[in-house]
């Protein structure tokens, strides 16, 4: 009786395969506006994006600044492009991934893991509670606040290792079934093999 259950429940999941093209097509929406973003940021103030990269006193300090620059926002603004249409994910995935693991060594890792600092830390509460002060003595506090608290962003390795770790999944599983031009690509080779 309970092999018979097992059975039963390991077959009622398996037709939830139907779907199974839903999670890599959610992962592959959700990193088009990060990286486009991040791209046309970066191709969109070229000049300074050079200067922030370059600079070893302020900024990053890396070798060949404009180079750098180009390859990383022309990535990003092509790899947001491949991703929102299922083209060459896998291919993207890689230089994509190699920009995140420079992000997270040049920029994010010094300052933690965390993305936005804990106000549980007593000196960012105490930072906080200052600038709540100023803000509600000079400024239109009700206003600035109706769409959120303030926080400190700490711009920590989290967000960059999480998207690391979903084109990851995209380098190994693709950009999976129906809705994507790779799905396509692949079943018109396949009908020709």
């Amino acid at each position: 009786m309970t092999e018979y259950l097992m059975l039963r429940a390991r077959a009622l999941l398996d037709r939830t395969r139907v779907l199974d093209f839903l999670p890599l097509l959610a992962t592959r929406l959700y990193l088009v506006p990060v990286f486009w973003m991040a791209g046309t940021q970066k191709l969109g103030h070229f000049e300074s994006t050079v200067e922030w990269f370059g600079n070893p006193e302020w900024g990053l300090g890396l070798p060949f600044p404009t180079v750098m620059a180009a390859l990383a926002g022309g990535t990003e603004v092509v790899g947001a492009i491949a991703l929102l249409l299922g083209l060459g994910v896998r291919w993207i995935s890689l230089p994509l991934m190699v920009t995140m693991i420079v992000a997270i060594a040049t920029v994010h890792w010094e300052n933690g893991w965390n993305a936005i600092a804990s106000s549980a830390n007593p000196e960012i509460a105490e930072r906080l509670e200052r600038a709540r002060a100023i803000l509600q003595e000079y400024g239109n506090y009700d206003w600035l606040t109706a769409k959120g608290q303030f926080v400190i962003l700490q711009n920590g390795v989290e967000f960059a290792v999480t998207y690391l770790i979903m084109l990851g999944v995209l380098f190994f599983f693709g950009a999976g079934r129906w809705v994507s031009i790779d799905h396509w690509v692949a079943r018109w080779l396949d009908s020709r093999a």
